[in-house]
């Protein structure tokens, strides 16, 4: 993890005065027994000593304390390959970054805002979660931790999505709703998966836990993959060729369990994909990063935003939708179209107000307030307005794991803005 720039305050408490061997007091005599008491001279005092603000465990100290510059750590630098290698030299790319960094919705500083949240954040998680928690509590508490340092502000800045903890088979989307007593397992597969944002630039980045050393390959094979994707990731590249890269690194690896040899799988039908303000999959305009190869020609553009994830499986390497519904997100270019139900109507300003865009849970609908809102967030999704995302499963009895970065495509250098010093 990057080290945090702390920031300082005045220490509490009486200080002795520091006084100069040379100075002389009132009624002492010098080397010639001469009395000093007209050239009475005043003592130095020590300037109070400063000590440096350290951050809480949890961790809840927002992080403009630390940063109060507004200048944010820089993400993992990878210079462009191939015909990209001048722009790292090019002064008018140089250019280019100095005016996105004076623009106060463009600078790179509300990402990496966002990234070295994240950064403490799953720092603390990973030293907390435990078999024996239940869903509900390990959510919470990254999600409190997400908000107080990231010093949630509306829309201005706050949980990018729910916070995805996915067992098992379970790829993507599950997050418990009210009621859920879910306890996470010692043999279990959890996927951690949660966002930041700050003025609506999102931080999507997840990893895999285990607590025993069963599939330590799978997690090492889809690690690789998503390492592979963000190298080989750049302006120009084709989506297609991408890829292909990310299935040949994750198809080099196998899993053994029980004696029976699983050739790891990456799973076509979820992907990665570009981030634009408050829309985490990119909005009308998004690009899709596949996980198999495939003859998509659409390249990677300056200035663009990626979520590079992978995710691989023992299983099939497909998913299907399963079980209660917990992520929804309102739909950026809905149709208008008249809603029948009054509290449908009423339910929707309350999620324009609240998230805009951005996804959101039944949780943080409990959390505002909302209460039976069912029916209505159903008439929302059957109207087109609100699109609902359910759990993402492969067959039973397979493993799947999940790691994910976001990488800035800068004018001259590729910038790993979630990496940190855990992967």
């Amino acid at each position: 993890m990057s080290s945090a720039v702390a920031a300082e305050h005045p220490a509490t408490g009486k200080e002795e005065p520091d006084v100069d061997e040379n100075e002389i007091e009132d009624g002492e005599e010098d080397h010639n027994g001469a009395a000093n008491g007209d050239a009475k001279k005043k003592k130095k005092k020590k300037k109070p000593k400063k000590k440096k603000l350290e951050q809480s465990d949890p961790p809840r100290i927002g992080l403009s304390k630390f940063y109060p510059d507004g200048i944010y750590p820089e993400g993992e630098l990878q210079p462009y390959k191939d015909d990209n290698t001048w722009r790292i030299t090019s002064e008018e790319k140089r250019y280019e970054e100095r005016m996105i960094n004076e623009d106060p919705e463009a600078t790179y500083q509300n990402i990496r805002r966002a990234a070295q949240v994240h950064r403490l954040v799953r720092k603390h998680a990973r030293k907390y979660i435990r078999p024996g928690m239940t869903m509900t509590e390990i959510v919470e508490n990254i999600e409190d931790g997400t908000r107080a340092l990231v010093e949630e502000n509306g829309l201005e800045s706050g949980v990018g999505f729910p916070t995805g903890v996915n067992l098992n088979n379970c790829a993507a989307h599950y997050t418990p709703n009210a009621g859920d007593t879910r306890v996470l397992q010692q043999g279990d597969v959890l996927k951690v998966d949660f966002g930041v944002h700050v003025k609506g630039r999102i931080l999507d980045s997840a990893f895999t836990m285990t607590f025993d050393h069963t599939y330590d390959k799978l997690l090492e094979a889809v690690k690789a993959a998503t390492d592979t994707g963000v190298r080989e990731a750049g302006i120009d590249v084709r989506l297609g060729e991408l890829a292909g890269a990310i299935q040949e690194t994750m198809e080099s690896y196998e899993v053994e369990v029980g004696g029976k040899v699983y050739p790891v799988k990456p799973i076509e039908t979820l992907s990665g994909h570009s981030i634009s303000p408050y829309e985490i999959h990119g909005g009308k305009s998004g690009k899709s990063v596949m996980l198999v190869k495939n003859d998509d020609q659409t390249k990677m553009e300056e200035g663009e935003y990626f979520a590079i994830e992978t995710f691989g499986s023992t299983g099939r390497g497909r998913t299907i939708e399963s079980g209660d519904c917990s992520h929804y997100a309102r739909v950026y270019d809905a149709p208008h179209v008249p809603l029948r139900l009054t509290s449908a109507k009423s339910l929707l300003k309350t999620i324009n107000k609240n998230f805009g865009t951005l996804p959101f849970c039944r949780r943080y609908l409990d959390r505002i307030g909302e209460s039976k809102y069912l029916l209505a967030l159903n008439h929302l999704v059957s109207q087109g307005v609100v699109q609902d995302y359910p759990p993402l499963y492969d067959q039973p009895g397979s493993m799947t794991a999940h790691f994910e970065h976001t990488i800035l495509l800068r004018p001259t250098v590729k910038e790993v803005v979630s990496r940190g010093e855990d992967y």
